[in-house]
């Protein structure tokens, strides 16, 4: 009789470590974040805003990089300027009227019909802008795992519809969100709600993408977890919040959402 309890104790005490692996396991399982989407910003994210210069690099000469570099910086700034005097306009005209000071600040073409044809060109060309190498094999990947994708953008409907179809990417979205169903630009929280609300989910439960520093200050304060694709190597923003994760670019996410996340 006492052999036989000893002999159970024995074979009990060798399942012990395989219990408590289970239950660490499980733990560990719990505490992973459990993502209903991944929503990317768009420009500067998935489609390169700089290939928009590029493509009028001839007649831009020694002035393009600072072109682009300047006509994004007032796009930003004039669409929080708009945000915070309360007059929105659709990011088409922001991003008209930011290049309209970039040609001027920068003494590009004569005001006139050439600047006027410059700027209609350069124009057309943000509506079939590139996207970055990586995008089409990162998106695929991230359906393998399970995981619905979208856009939320500060780009006007048409905007967005004109580059998600140049960039051959409308098949590897679930949806494409703008901020004009907000009536504001980023970061103002009522924008990364959009995203919730068409997911049916927490804030938690959103992976948001962005390569823009401030864009994902925004989302995370909103509560998202925000992952910067920090491909300049910038500094970070010295803002209340930050990203989860940094990443170089777009080609280590699905990686990365694998290790943490989950889908709902």
């Amino acid at each position: 009789m006492l052999q036989n309890e000893s002999r159970f104790r024995r074979d009990d005490e060798k399942r012990v470590p395989a219990r408590r692996f289970a239950v660490i396991s499980a733990a560990m399982a719990a505490a992973r974040p459990t993502f209903a989407a991944v929503v990317f910003d768009a420009y500067g994210t998935l489609l390169d805003f700089n290939s928009a210069v590029a493509r009028e690099g001839a007649a831009l000469g020694d002035k393009a990089a600072a072109l682009s570099a300047l006509w994004r910086r007032k796009q930003l700034e004039y669409s929080w300027l708009r945000s915070l005097i309360g007059r929105h306009a659709d990011f088409r005209q922001v991003t008209g009227e930011a290049l309209d000071y970039a040609l001027a600040e920068l003494g590009i073409a004569a005001p006139g019909p050439q600047r006027d044809r410059l700027k209609e060109r350069l124009l057309a060309v943000y509506d079939r802008l590139q996207a970055y190498p990586e995008v089409p094999a990162m998106l695929a990947a991230i359906k393998r795992l399970g995981l619905p994708s979208a856009i939320l953008s500060n780009g006007a409907p048409d905007m967005l519809a004109s580059a998600v179809a140049a960039a051959g990417l409308e098949r590897s979205l679930d949806a494409v969100l703008s901020v004009e169903a907000a009536g504001t630009f980023k970061p103002h929280p009522s924008v990364y709600a959009l995203a919730t609300r068409r997911f049916a989910c927490a804030p938690a439960a959103i992976a948001f993408v962005s390569g823009n520093g401030w864009d994902v200050a925004g989302a995370a304060a909103f509560g998202f977890h925000a992952i910067w694709i920090n491909r300049a190597g910038a500094p970070a923003e010295q803002l209340p919040s930050g990203p989860a994760a940094m990443l170089g670019d777009l080609s280590e996410l699905p990686a990365h959402l694998a290790a943490v996340g989950q889908p709902r």
